[in-house]
């Protein structure tokens, strides 16, 4: 560390986090402990969903009670209640209903929704009228789903204003954000960021190369909390979501230099044009409230796709884990009465954005030789290998505990493996061999991978071999989707047959 330790990190950059928590009226934990962050792109996608089910079920709910029996509910009720839904839907949208800030806020958005929801009965009343089916329908139906709509609505949103205003005190909406960069540049972004009471922009401190001579304590109220090196360690040890490099584009050198260290991390990295004088054209930036920057690096998976992975994760790791079971019964029992010791094996590992996990496997070696940090690898016919434990390290049996690290949350199906701490290639650890080794970090690892079903699966005992698997995971973590994932899946019993590499 350069300027601090990583304890002088938070503790300076806990209370000052904890004061500007308080300024916007709300609590503030510790940065340590700072609650997880909620994307407001499934927020919004979920509000959507509901309110577009919530109209549709209560107008065929009020169907049910006023005209069961006498009209009957078929396609031209169904068709009406899914036009009202989606127009109203669609309107709100329009109108900006459906962002963070609109949910915060109910008496402007209870505005919005009246006219959405009143504008919406007009287009469909006309559209009934014009195409002279309006008697085919009840009046007294439509004026209730109007009234009962409209309560339902207001209240959801009622209600819906009081928790995201609860999470937004509980900072668990801010983007915490670092600046990258002093001096005059830096001043003017932050001010802008700050001037936008609904950016969602929490800034949590200021990082710069640059000595003290050239680079003050203290930006725009912001204290400098070290260099590069020190916010790699920051975001290793508390929730940072993006980092902006205030850095003129003509310091190609320095950010390069910068970028070189920062780009293994999961975090969105920006680069601002907000004092730039080149001008690209307004679709050339993304935009952070109304400040423009320009995207260098996004976090691999973000938003949805980090509910679809885990809802795969889960589900088919559940199937996974009941389908198996016998199998994992019978190897448990292997190992329990061939030698002496407990039947798993657990092994510190390191996890997405290098946080230690704790790992499960059947152990495989004598209990009085277990390598709990794997300082010394396992080489064919290690006699610290139990027979049953060659035959499951052999066809990767000995992994299946870890569908347990996968509904626990620590592990994905599919991902880099984890190697442990004390790994080496060619008596190097392995982060000193390859450049980037910690990128694997990025997304959390998984039980099999990209490398493991293209023949870089075991031992790697040199350079090359590392350097082969890394690459892999490199490229399953900017290729990923929810298919690469299956076909991994479904290709790694084939994999297993190759067991040139596994001791």
């Amino acid at each position: 560390m350069s300027a601090f330790d990583i304890r002088d990190l938070l503790e300076v950059a806990g209370p000052l986090d904890a004061q500007n928590g308080a300024a916007r009226g709300g609590e503030t934990a510790s940065l340590a402990h700072m609650p997880a962050a909620i994307s407001p792109v499934v927020v919004a996608g979920l509000v959507r969903a509901v309110e577009l089910t919530l109209i549709f079920s209560l107008g065929a709910l009020l169907h049910l009670l006023m005209l069961r029996g006498r009209v009957p509910f078929g396609l031209t009720y169904a068709a009406v209640i899914g036009l009202v839904a989606g127009l109203t839907v669609a309107l709100i949208q329009a109108s900006g209903g459906y962002r963070i800030s609109a949910f915060r806020t109910f008496a402007k958005t209870a505005i919005r929704l009246i006219a959405a929801w009143s504008m919406t009965f007009l287009m469909v009343a006309a559209v009934l009228v014009l195409a002279k089916v309006a008697d085919h329908y009840s009046r007294l139906w439509l004026a209730t789903f109007y009234g009962t709509g409209l309560a339902a609505l207001l209240v959801g949103r009622f209600i819906l204003a009081r928790v995201v205003d609860a999470q937004t005190r509980a900072g668990r909406f801010d983007r915490r954000t670092a600046i990258v960069g002093g001096g005059k540049p830096a001043e003017e972004l932050i001010a802008a960021l700050e001037a936008q009471s609904d950016s969602g922009i929490r800034i949590v401190g200021v990082f710069d190369d640059r000595n003290a001579d050239r680079s003050s304590d203290m930006v725009a109220g912001h204290r400098k909390l070290g260099n590069v090196d020190d916010l790699v360690a920051y975001a290793r040890h508390a929730r940072l979501d993006l980092i902006v490099f205030t850095i003129p584009i003509t310091a190609e050198a320095r950010i390069l230099q910068m970028l070189a260290k920062l780009w293994v991390l999961p975090i969105d990295i920006r680069l601002s044009a907000h004092a730039a004088k080149l001008r690209l054209r307004p679709r050339s930036y993304s935009y952070l409230g109304s400040v423009p920057v320009l995207d260098v690096f996004d976090r691999p998976i973000a938003d949805w796709d980090v509910v679809l992975k885990a809802l795969f994760d889960r589900s088919v790791g559940l199937m996974m884990l009941l389908a198996l079971s016998p199998l994992m019964i019978a190897v448990a029992l292997a190992v329990r009465l061939t030698s002496r010791g407990p039947v798993l094996f657990r092994q510190k590992r390191h996890g997405f954005n290098n946080e230690l996990i704790e790992v499960f496997k059947f152990r495989s070696m004598y209990v009085d030789q277990c390598d709990a940090g794997a300082a010394r690898m396992v080489t064919r016919g290690d006699p610290r290998v139990t027979p049953v434990g060659r035959f499951i390290r052999k066809t990767s049996l000995d992994e299946l505990p870890q569908l347990f690290n996968v509904l626990k949350g620590d592990l994905s199906l599919v991902g880099p493996r984890p190697h442990a701490l004390q790994a080496k290639a060619a008596n190097t650890l392995y982060d000193q061999v390859v450049d980037g080794y910690f990128a694997r970090h990025k997304v959390k690892p998984g039980i099999t991978g990209w490398a493991q079903v293209n023949g870089w699966r075991g031992e790697t005992d040199t350079s090359e071999k590392l350097q082969r698997r890394v690459e892999h995971d490199l490229f399953y973590i900017e290729n990923w989707s929810v298919l690469l994932d299956l076909q991994i899946l479904l290709t790694t019993p084939f994999a297993l047959f190759k067991t040139e590499n596994a001791y």
